[in-house]
């Protein structure tokens, strides 16, 4: 079998682009992988022809042969967009291993140590502003089945925080822990954006509110300083969706700076990276939650990889997406009680239609998570998974 050619597909969906890779071999057998990188997508495009350069001619079916090649060879190695496309052709390559077997590609990973994986959602608090609206907004999602929510309910705070600014985060916090009680999870997020002391005074603040965990509470350029407020926290502390490959994740293994890790599929490599990072965190007994806001094949992959992973703990959804989503792949995703059933079609069990594709084209998006602009990130028209 060989790669005949290497296609990207940029879809808008609103709040960025989903960035969708499709590799066609010449027996008809075709693999689709996903390395949405918000904002950056151009970058990632031109990345991804560097890599088709390598593939075109080459047997998809080695894939690690592949991922060397293209990861080790390289002058530059490493990064958000180099390894994001690396990401997307790795996931497709795996793709076209399991149709071309006819099994789905948990059963090339050993096989499956769950039938269903747990899910804690993200948007689900679109159009609040208020710590009351935050509430209602939990309580529907709670009688949708949802289990575990994450939000930043710091609004506009950055590096720093005031006491008002804190008092008006723990009012949200302490409204949504009342609405749902104390068998909902609640996670929050920090969007990697304060400084030590003020990382570890949110850390202290949110306790009485037994969060599952606290997301990057500082700026994923220092393992040290997640270290730092990791050592004073009283709640456990995730980390890692901006990190790339197992060369990244060996520094934090070495330091140990969080309780969860969370590389993402679409970035750190891709299937078989992430299973060997989750399986590096196994040995040290740290749950695998895999970050996972992005898109509809993403998502199918990253199932695969969660049910065949014994550390797997929890994984992202968002909790609605653009009413196109189902137009834009075969996505059937089956959610219940705070679970998501793993597909058994073969390969990643999701196609994506090229010409739905084509309707939605690259648009410019831009996003701070610090100017308080989180809450209102959905078009009025949207579709739930629950």
């Amino acid at each position: 079998m060989k790669i005949t050619d290497i296609k990207s597909f940029v879809v808008d969906c609103f709040r960025t682009n989903w960035v969708f890779v499709k590799i066609y071999t010449d027996e008809g057998i075709t693999g689709v992988g996903e390395g949405t990188l918000e904002y950056k997508e151009k970058a990632f495009t031109g990345a991804l022809e560097h890599i088709k350069e390598y593939l075109i001619g080459e047997n998809p079916l080695d894939i690690e042969r592949h991922f060397h090649n293209i990861y080790r060879d390289a002058y530059w190695r490493g990064g958000a967009v180099l390894t994001s496309a690396l990401s997307a052709a790795e996931t497709a390559m795996w793709d076209i291993l399991g149709k071309h077997l006819g099994v789905p590609v948990y059963q090339l990973l050993g096989g499956k140590v769950k039938d269903k994986v747990r899910i804690y959602v993200n948007g689900w608090f679109s159009g609040a502003k208020e710590p009351e609206e935050f509430a209602e907004k939990a309580r529907q999602a709670v009688k949708r089945g949802v289990t575990a929510l994450k939000w930043d309910p710091f609004g506009k705070a950055y590096l720093d925080i005031s006491n008002a600014e804190l008092d008006r985060t723990l009012s949200c916090v302490a409204a949504v822990r009342e609405a749902v009680g104390n068998g909902v999870d609640l996670l929050i997020e920090g969007h990697g954006r304060f400084n030590i002391p003020a990382g570890i005074k949110i850390a202290k603040e949110l306790e009485q509110f037994k969060p599952m965990f606290f997301e990057e509470p500082v700026p994923p350029d220092s393992l040290e300083a997640l270290k730092a407020v990791r050592d004073k926290s009283p709640v456990a502390i995730a980390a890692g969706e901006r990190l790339y490959t197992r060369w990244d994740y060996r520094r934090f293994f070495d330091i140990m700076p969080a309780d969860y890790i969370q590389p993402d599929i679409s970035h750190a490599g891709g299937i078989m990276e992430l299973k060997k990072i989750a399986a590096e965190a196994e040995c040290r007994y740290i749950p695998f939650a895999p970050h996972n806001p992005s898109g509809p094949v993403a998502n199918a992959a990253t199932l695969q990889l969660a049910a065949s992973c014994p550390n797997f703990c929890i994984l992202e959804i968002m909790y609605s997406d653009v009413c196109w989503r189902k137009d834009v792949t075969d996505e059937a995703l089956d959610c219940k009680d705070g679970y998501m059933t793993v597909p058994d079609r073969p390969g990643l069990g999701i196609e994506i239609n090229e010409e739905e594709c084509l309707k939605h084209p690259y648009q410019p998006h831009t996003l701070r998570h610090y100017t308080g602009a989180l809450t209102d990130i959905r078009p009025e028209k949207t579709e739930f998974y629950f």
